[in-house]
């Protein structure tokens, strides 16, 4: 590879947290994914019954709800059709607006939500919080915020 003096490289130190962070990463929501496979459950299927589980009336935007999961209209859009031929969630109309679609968490997603949660919650306790005294995860929020904040602010700018 050749240099360039104007490049900021990567420190040893820099490069060692920089890879230990992906493959942190890529672990965690491969060993996630697989903890939900016996469920019939994606990671991302997860995260938008959670996103609806939690909302008003357990319904979002369609548009609330690619924001929320960080996912396109269109490859939510197929992800919804997929959960909704699995009776877990199903699209309305919006009253107030002829073009918006709500997803809302039909009965069967809200039954599946409360049954997968539980060993969901003892996945990332097992794969990540009990790895961790209290004071490194601590540490490790507080450290992690700046990124988080960062990257929040950029949401929508290219």
């Amino acid at each position: 590879m050749t240099t360039d003096s104007d490049t900021p490289w990567l420190t040893e130190q820099e490069q060692r947290a920089w890879r230990t962070h992906l493959d942190v990463s890529r672990l965690l929501m491969h060993q996630l994914e697989r903890d939900l496979q016996p469920f019939g459950l994606t990671n991302n299927d997860y995260e938008i019954l959670v996103n609806l589980s939690e909302a008003e009336d357990r319904r979002l935007r369609m548009s609330d709800l690619a924001a929320a999961t960080l996912q396109s209209k269109s490859r939510l859009s197929h992800q919804i059709t997929r959960m909704e031929n699995a009776g877990l969630v199903r699209r309305e109309s919006c009253e107030s607006d002829r073009r918006g679609l709500y997803a809302v968490l039909t009965d069967d997603g809200w039954d599946t939500m409360r049954r997968v949660a539980p060993h969901h919650v003892a996945s990332v306790r097992r794969h990540f919080i009990d790895l961790f005294d209290p004071e490194n995860l601590e540490s490790l929020r507080a450290s992690l915020t700046p990124v988080a904040e960062h990257l929040r602010g950029r949401r929508g700018k290219v």
